[in-house]
C-alpha cells in the first residue's frame, strides 16, 4: 500500500521540483512550500537579480503554499519562515509520513518537533563537515544539533561527507539512506553540439584551444579570485576562461581580468563573461566548455558539478566541495587544496595540457554520473516510506 507523504520545502527550486513530479507518479505526496507563494518572485541576493527559472517548477504534482507571516521573509535566516497554520493545514491532508528539506527556519523546526512520535519524521539536507573548526561556539552547536536530529526518524543523505555528517549528531546507519544529489542528466546530456561551437565562435575561441568554465554566483565564498589569478599566472595564449553569472565581486573580476600579464592584449582577450543564464541555456554553456572549475572556500555540495558531468566534462573542484570525496575521480578530473594558488596552477597544468585525455575524462565524467539520478534517488526515497 502506498502511503500518503508530505513534503516540507521552503519554495519551489529547480532541483527538486524534477524529484517531486517523478515521486507523484510513484507515491501519493503532497508539497507545502513554507516561504509563502511571495517566493514565486524570488529576488537572489547572490545574482543581483530576481530568478524566474524557465522549467516548470509546479507541474506534475499537488502542491500548497503555506502563509508566511515573518516580518523579514525568506529563506535566508531562521525568523525568515513563520506559519501559523502549517500544522493544522499538513494534519488536514493526513499523510502517513513527513519528508522536510533543512530544519533551520522557525516552521520547520516546530513541524519536526510537533510531528516526531506521531508519523515517521523524514528529513533531507545536504550539510557537511568539511569547514567545521574547534571552538566553544562549535560545541554548543554540535550539542543544539544533536538535539534537533533526535527528532528525525531517518535521513535521506546525498553522499559520504553529508552521511558523515549525519552520523556526528547522532544519526545511526540503519537510520540513513542513501538518495544521491541529482540533477537532470537527460537535459544536461541533450546533444547541443551545434550551439555549443556557435557560442565558441561568439567568443572566439577556436576549436584546438581549451576553455574552462566557472559557473555561478560570483561570490566570495566561490573563490572565483583564484581561479582567475591561477589563468592569469598561467598566462597560456591557448588556454581560455569563462564566468557565468553574476554577483558582487563581477565589477572586481572585471578590472583584475584587464591587468596585464606576459601576453597581455592576448590574456585579456582570453577571460570572457556572461552574465546569468537560465535552465534551458546551460546545457550549452556546460558543453562549449573542455573543463568545469568549482575553486569554492566552502561548497555543501555543487550540483554544478553535476551539471558539467552530465554534460560530458571533466572536473577540478576545491577540497572544500562536498561532491569531491563521491565524484571526482582521477578519470573524471581533479581536487586541489582549497586557496591553495600553486596547486591549482598545478592541476590546471596537468589537466589542459593534452585535449584527448580531456575528452576522455568528459566521457567517463558522463559514464559515471548516471547512477547519481533522479530515478536513483526517487527510488531510494519511494522503497523507504512504502517498506
Amino acid at each position: 500500500m502506498t502511503k500518503k507523504l508530505a513534503i516540507i520545502s521552503t519554495h519551489p527550486i529547480q532541483y527538486y521540483a524534477p524529484v517531486f513530479q517523478l515521486l507523484a507518479k510513484k507515491s501519493d505526496i503532497k508539497v507545502f512550500y513554507t516561504a509563502g507563494n511571495s517566493s514565486l518572485e524570488k529576488y537572489d541576493v547572490g545574482f543581483k537579480q530576481k530568478i524566474e527559472w524557465d522549467i516548470p517548477l509546479l507541474e506534475g504534482y499537488e502542491y500548497e503554499f503555506l502563509e508566511n507571516v515573518a516580518k523579514n521573509k525568506g529563506s535566508h535566516h531562521f525568523e525568515g519562515i513563520v506559519n501559523p497554520n502549517a500544522i493544522a493545514q499538513i494534519k488536514n491532508y493526513q499523510p502517513d509520513a513527513i519528508l522536510i528539506y533543512g530544519w533551520a527556519y522557525n516552521s520547520h523546526l516546530k513541524i519536526i518537533r510537533y510531528f516526531k512520535n506521531k508519523i515517521p519524521v523524514y528529513f533531507r539536507g545536504d550539510s557537511n563537515l568539511l569547514n567545521q573548526k574547534s571552538s566553544l561556539k562549535n560545541l554548543f552547536r554540535s550539542l543544539f544539533l544533536t538535539w534537533v536530529y533526535k527528532h528525525i526518524d531517518a535521513a535521506f543523505y546525498v553522499g559520504t561527507a553529508n552521511k558523515a555528517y549525519f552520523k556526528k549528531y547522532g544519526l545511526k546507519d540503519e537510520q540513513l539512506i542513501f538518495a544521491p544529489h541529482a540533477i537532470d542528466n537527460k537535459r544536461f546530456g541533450e546533444f547541443k553540439h551545434k550551439e555549443a561551437l556557435k557560442l565558441r565562435e561568439q567568443l572566439r575561441i577556436k576549436e584546438e584551444e581549451v576553455l574552462i568554465l566557472f559557473a555561478g554566483k560570483l561570490e566570495p565564498v566561490k573563490n572565483p579570485k583564484l581561479l582567475l589569478s591561477a589563468i592569469k599566472r598561467l598566462d597560456l595564449i591557448n588556454v581560455h576562461l569563462l564566468f557565468v553569472g553574476n554577483g558582487e565581486l563581477e565589477e572586481n573580476l572585471k578590472e583584475r581580468a584587464k591587468t596585464q600579464t606576459t601576453n597581455s592584449d592576448q590574456r585579456t582577450a582570453n577571460i570572457h563573461f556572461l552574465d546569468f543564464q537560465n535552465q534551458t541555456q546551460m546545457p550549452i554553456i556546460y558543453q562549449a566548455c573542455n573543463l568545469f572549475c568549482l575553486p569554492s572556500n566552502s561548497e555543501t555540495w555543487g550540483l554544478a558539478v553535476n551539471e558539467a558531468m552530465a554534460s560530458g566534462k571533466p572536473i577540478l573542484v576545491s577540497d572544500k566541495v562536498g561532491c569531491a570525496s563521491d565524484l571526482v575521480q582521477t578519470k573524471t578530473g581533479s581536487v586541489f587544496k582549497h586557496r591553495d594558488l600553486t596547486d591549482l596552477i598545478q592541476k590546471l597544468i596537468a589537466l589542459t595540457k593534452d585535449k584527448y585525455e580531456l575528452k576522455k575524462m568528459g566521457e567517463n565524467s558522463l559514464k559515471y554520473i548516471q547512477n547519481w539520478s533522479f530515478e536513483e534517488q526517487v527510488n531510494a526515497i519511494v522503497r523507504y516510506v512504502n517498506r
